[in-house]
């Protein structure tokens, strides 16, 4: 991901047959931050999801390759007290950058409402086929495999402790995620798994979750 003009092009490639769209969208979208976790590799990830469930479920795919390459446009730290607001900012931001390429308002208005409702944090359900695609997108990069690499890099962002030495599986405290990497597996990720929108995404959600369970439990035994 880059605002580097020279290289969006190549990277846009990597969004084919949309490479010219892709391009333009790039270009304004900045990872600044450094954010390995919402990195221009989780939006091919992200993009790769949402081809697989478009394949089964339909949607506009032009529409929603621009929600996939805008849904993080504005980026907020999962610690800060703003991270709630984060996709109707994204969103927000979304429409004026698509405004300023002179796309139509219908098309706007579908791509922002699939940016605002793609969060968890953000509590917006989907009311289109394009959000309910890159919602489940979105969070099949947050689960299975892809899901425990994340979620231990994000704790490392964080400074958060990989689990708790003395009780690693909250047997007699309470579950604390932004302390302990290991407690966001019941806190969010295992849930995370059962709410998807689409028949395709729960599917590969189930699969993906049951990969989750066997990692935390192997690293029980480890530990």
């Amino acid at each position: 991901m880059t605002t580097d003009p020279t290289s969006a092009m190549p990277a846009a490639t990597l969004f084919a047959p949309f490479d010219t769209l892709a391009a333009a969208l790039l270009s304004h979208v900045d990872d600044a931050a450094g954010d390995g976790a919402h990195d221009l590799a989780h939006l091919t990830r992200v993009w790769r999801n949402v081809c697989r469930l478009q394949r089964e479920e339909g949607g506009d795919l032009r529409l929603l390759l621009a929600a996939v390459l805008l849904h993080d446009c504005v980026r907020v730290e999962k610690d800060s007290p703003l991270r709630s607001q984060a996709s109707r900012l994204s969103a927000q931001r979304a429409g004026e950058i698509l405004a300023g390429l002179g796309w139509p308002a219908d098309e706007i208005a579908v791509v922002a409402h699939a940016v605002a409702a793609h969060s968890f944090s953000a509590g917006i359900a989907p009311q289109s086929r394009e959000a309910r695609i890159l919602q489940d997108a979105d969070r099949l990069d947050a689960i299975g495999a892809i899901g425990v690499a994340r979620c231990f890099y994000i704790a490392g962002r964080m400074q958060s402790a990989l689990y708790d030495p003395a009780d690693a599986s909250a047997a007699h405290r309470p579950l604390d995620d932004r302390r302990f990497a290991l407690d966001h597996f019941p806190v969010k990720l295992f849930t995370l798994a059962d709410g998807f929108q689409t028949t395709t995404g729960a599917d590969i959600a189930r699969e993906r979750k049951g990969r989750m369970h066997q990692f935390v439990e192997t690293l029980m035994e480890e530990i």
